[in-house]
């Protein structure tokens, strides 16, 4: 119990620590935008201070999560030690996966979001909108997670910012291949000159074009992945299977020193290939 106490302890330390950290950089970043504001000269305010990303991995949570979920199998259910150490790992693999389906989905929303901006953007260009109303017109009907970065874009150029210092900070903060085109585009159009709604229109449709190639290659991956959770599934179910039919011996073979650790590999090995199985399936184009 005390070795439980410790762990949870120790884990609520980290915790406060990282909570800490936190808000201290919010506040440095709070008194670095208030001084350039009031210090720095109008040139220097046109570049912010920090162009963070839409969205970011949280490559420690699912550790800390796995650390909870060792101290808990260990010091409360009694688990082996070896077993709780193994399916932590699992648990810190599969989390850091689903985080980055996580970023992976919101990016594929935001570029479905700003296909349509664009087709709005389009509309009232042709209708003879400048650009600022344009994106007004097209941030009315946008939604989270778009929505922000547009109306960030906004801001700045009402706000009187160099407007190709804003186009290429949404490209930062958006680092997709997609918006990289589309601030492209518009940081152009801003210096040349020109019709921007045949341009914003190509644009679109180039986008639309790799989102569909996207859920294509998405639709015959989907054979792979459902493979993969079935074998697993069949796995655990052999397993079950051999434990009802012959508890005492499963129960002798997981308190085995070699047991174990055959179980441990096992479900190491499989973290491991789900991971693997998920990172090659990836394609870039």
């Amino acid at each position: 119990m005390s070795e439980t106490l410790t762990i949870l302890g120790l884990f609520w330390g980290l915790g406060t620590i990282g909570y800490a950290w936190r808000q201290a950089r919010l506040r440095e970043l709070a008194r670095q935008r208030m001084a350039s504001i009031h210090v720095a000269p109008v040139e220097a305010v046109v570049t912010p201070v920090e162009d963070r990303p839409f969205a970011q991995r949280h490559l420690f949570l699912p550790w800390i999560v796995a650390t909870v979920v060792v101290a808990i199998l260990n010091g409360l259910l009694r688990f082996d030690l070896v077993i709780s150490l193994a399916l932590g790992a699992m648990v810190g693999l599969l989390g850091g996966l689903i985080d980055g389906m996580w970023l992976a989905r919101q990016e594929t929303l935001i570029e479905q979001q700003l296909s349509a901006a664009i087709d709005l953007m389009v509309g009232a260009l042709y209708a003879g909108a400048s650009v600022p109303s344009a994106v007004e017109i097209a941030l009315r009907e946008t939604k989270r997670p778009l929505a922000p970065q547009l109306e960030e874009v906004l801001g700045r150029l009402r706000y009187g910012d160099n407007p190709i210092a804003v186009f290429r900070g949404l490209a930062r903060r958006v680092p997709l291949d997609n918006f990289r085109l589309f601030a492209t585009s518009l940081a152009v159009h801003w210096e040349v000159g020109g019709s921007l709604a045949p341009t914003l229109s190509t644009v679109g449709r180039t986008i639309r074009d790799r989102i569909e190639i996207a859920r294509r290659i998405h639709s015959m991956t989907t054979q792979s992945r459902v493979s993969t959770i079935a074998v697993l599934g069949t796995t655990y179910f052999i397993g079950l299977l051999m434990w009802r039919n012959d508890p005492q011996r499963m129960q002798e073979f997981l308190t085995n020193s070699v047991g174990k650790g055959l179980v441990s590999g096992a479900l190491i090995l499989e973290a491991v290939g789900i991971v693997w199985a998920a990172h090659i399936g990836k394609v870039k184009f």
